[in-house]
């Protein structure tokens, strides 16, 4: 699966140039630093960073990131982007980080999920490398958004990517974990809406709390008491 992604680096970032891909970068970067709240100082894992374009988000804040991939030239690429911040880059699976127990004040993984099978491992990962009392942020694709939708039938005609994916809805994001968790969504527009006028959509969807937006963000926060792993 990773080399999956190999070709995509350039690709991808180009999305997030286009008109309603800024707009969409902009409301997944702000809910995700609204529910991660980076600090200035801080060490956080970005685990499936993929060219890093949430990781900036992180690292302007101030915090000291180490950032997680599987694709390399995926990882190259958010190196280069990410040059002048404090930002390590390191090859690997999240389903068996190379780090050890506690070695972060935070962990956060953006639209990476999709593509692992054993979340729930996935998610005990992340638990086991944040400290105690630090906050676990991961946000994938809403199955219950037409975006997920589009993508499982592109799969479905052999795209690349999609044809791995899988898709959760909140309810099963949620139970990922047996401790409780904070769920919002975001970008309840498509992807060939006007952007003047998805502003609007958005801001009616977030009014409602509309669990139905393409960006599912679950926040868990590990007890200060925590001893054992998941």
């Amino acid at each position: 699966m990773p080399k999956a992604f190999d070709e995509w680096p350039e690709k991808y970032d180009q999305w997030f140039d286009t008109p309603i891909g800024r707009l969409i970068r902009q409301y997944e970067s702000e809910l995700t630093v609204k529910m991660l709240e980076p600090v200035h100082g801080e060490t956080i894992l970005d685990a499936g960073c993929g060219t890093g374009v949430f990781t900036l988000d992180l690292l302007s804040a101030g915090a000291r990131v180490v950032g997680l991939e599987l694709s390399l030239p995926m990882l190259h690429r958010a190196k280069w982007k990410l040059r002048q911040f404090s930002f390590q880059m390191v090859q690997g699976d999240m389903t068996c980080l190379p780090f050890a127990h506690g070695a972060f004040d935070k962990t956060t993984s953006l639209t990476a999920l999709e593509f692992i099978d054993d979340a729930r491992t996935a998610i005990s990962e992340l638990f086991r490398v944040t400290k105690p009392g630090g906050r676990i942020l991961v946000a994938t694709l809403n199955s219950r958004s037409p975006w997920a939708r589009r993508r499982e039938a592109a799969g479905e005609r052999g795209h690349p990517l999609f044809r791995h994916a899988i898709f959760r809805s909140p309810d099963q994001v949620r139970a990922l974990s047996p401790l409780p968790c904070v769920i919002k969504t975001a970008i309840h527009f498509q992807k060939d809406d006007n952007p003047d006028e998805a502003k609007e959509v958005e801001k009616e969807g977030q009014r409602a709390s509309s669990a139905t937006g393409a960006f599912l963000a679950a926040c868990w926060q590990k007890p200060a008491c925590w001893q054992k792993p998941l």
